[in-house]
């Protein structure tokens, strides 16, 4: 019993050893860091950083072609304040769209963070609290510098792991230090092995449509100000096909100047915050066997075809909580007939959020065949940061490609699907047609709400060429319209704009 107790007591003592030398390893890269930005006791001793500039950030999942380059929002004006003693910060941009949108391009957003409440702050300067997951989201953010994550992985309540090299050979050589901080929040500092600088920080975060989502802001261009070795440019990638996220160049880095006031409003710290949005399906019969899911909990709508002998749903939106509500809604329709398969317009990150979904749930999922391969990657990746249905079953995409149309018919049911012809929007986007009841079902299309519509001619063009004129439509955005409320809406749009 004495040799076993002693031998155990060895095992703990050496893990132990392990641990402190990793602590230790991790603890002196940091050191080096901090030594390399200006000094351990001037880092800590920082009260302010102020980064003006301008760049871009690309629209993720929103390219017109699956395989295409993501459309930019310009940012003229660019201007993020970080109080790091009150753990405050406030990012200000001026975005300006640079591609067509059926909503206002040109608008400000800014966006606070004061210490445990997350808040924005509108164009009438009305501030309103945001959710408790911004909150995790912008002081992620606030560590995206070097001097922040440098100075959180010094806190004594951090927990620094042993560093490791990564694969790249010289000069791109990187120190990889992994970082649990006080608050808990996991990230990656990466740091020039020459230099000892930091190179970029990583960090994983959870989508709807990828699952698991590795976010990395590598750092560029350093100058020296008071002192302090700060970026000149910041770019934020994202690990699915390489996607930039953000791309900034500060024309002025500021240490410890005025930042004014970055505190929450009283109002604003008392309130609660926002409750996540309540998810309702309501089923409106549309035409026998056919109708049209809406209701709450996400800003796109399904709709239900029901056939001789199974189901077909019509678009997987927005979020996995809503194609799963929609999905269950679906069966409780028609209990006997089994949900086979979805129509999934195009690849748009908002038309997708429940593709995953659909898969986990078995579905054949029907839609242009230059979807398929972008469809393939995003159900293909794991979920482990929050496991989600996809995950838990280990199933995979079951897909069925078309081109210009496809037919899907027996004894009770017809809709014909086809191809938006030269729609810059999506070149692989697709539309149904119910010739019995002569019903067009579509998603980005057209929107009665919508502010303008750059694709108004194209969607006459392509009408007239399918001989549709449709008695109502049944959209995935907006409210079901007849033919010639939609064309009076987009000739009203067209002499708006």
């Amino acid at each position: 019993m004495t040799r076993t107790i002693s031998i155990v007591l060895a095992m703990a003592m050496a893990t132990a050893a392990v641990v402190a030398f990793g602590q230790s390893a991790g603890v002196k890269a940091i050191a080096s860091a901090a030594a390399a930005l200006g000094g351990k006791e001037r880092i800590v001793a920082i009260k302010t950083l102020v980064m003006e500039g301008s760049g871009v950030a690309p629209n993720i999942g929103q390219n017109p072609h699956p395989e295409g380059p993501l459309p930019t929002w310009w940012v003229p004006e660019f201007k993020r304040k970080i109080d790091l003693a009150k753990a405050q910060a406030r990012t200000e941009q001026h975005r300006i769209g640079m591609f067509p949108f059926a909503l206002p391009t040109d608008n400000r957003l800014s966006q606070g963070l004061d210490g445990e409440v997350a808040f924005n702050i509108n164009a009438e300067g009305r501030a309103q609290r945001a959710s408790d997951a911004a909150v995790v989201d912008r002081r992620i953010e606030m560590l995206g510098t070097p001097v922040t994550i440098v100075r959180a992985a010094l806190d004594p309540g951090a927990k620094v792991g042993a560093p490791r090299q990564n694969k790249l050979k010289k000069p791109g050589a990187r120190e990889m230090v992994d970082i649990v901080t006080a608050k808990g929040d996991k990230l990656t500092l990466a740091l020039d092995a020459t230099t000892h600088l930091p190179a970029s920080v990583s960090w994983m975060t959870v989508s709807e449509n990828l699952g698991d989502v590795v976010n990395t802001t590598s750092f560029e261009d350093y100058e020296t100000v008071s002192g302090i070795q700060l970026p000149r440019r910041y770019v934020t990638k994202i690990d699915f096909r390489d996607w930039t996220s953000g791309d900034f160049h500060v024309s002025k880095n500021t240490v410890d100047g005025d930042v004014g006031e970055l505190a929450a409003p009283a109002a604003v710290k008392s309130a609660a915050a926002p409750a996540p949005p309540v998810i309702s399906v309501d089923a409106q019969p549309v035409a026998k066997g056919i109708w049209w899911l809406a209701g709450t909990g996400g800003n796109a709508f399904s709709i239900l075809f029901e056939f001789d002998d199974h189901l077909t749903l019509f678009e997987a939106p927005t979020s996995e909580a809503r194609t799963r509500a929609v999905i269950d809604k679906a069966r409780a329709l028609a209990p006997n007939k089994p949900l086979t398969e979805v129509i999934v317009t195009h690849h748009h990150f908002d038309h997708t959020g429940g593709l995953r979904t659909a898969v986990a749930e078995g579905l054949t999922v029907i839609s242009h065949q230059g979807n398929e391969s972008i469809f393939k990657e995003m159900t293909s990746r794991q979920a482990t940061l929050k496991p989600d249905l996809l995950t838990k079953s280990g199933k995979t995409l079951k897909f069925r490609g078309m081109d210009d149309t496809l037919v899907l018919k027996d004894g009770s049911m017809e809709v014909d699907l086809f191809r938006l012809h030269d729609n810059t929007h999506s070149p692989y986007l697709i539309a149904a047609f119910v010739p019995r009841d002569n019903l067009l079902v579509e998603g980005d299309l057209i929107d009665m709400t919508w502010f303008k519509h750059p694709w108004a001619e194209n969607y006459r063009q392509n009408l007239a060429m399918r001989k549709i004129h449709f008695a109502k439509d049944i959209p995935v955005h907006g409210r079901i319209a007849t033919f010639d409320e939609e064309m009076a809406a987009l000739a009203e749009m067209e002499k708006r704009n």
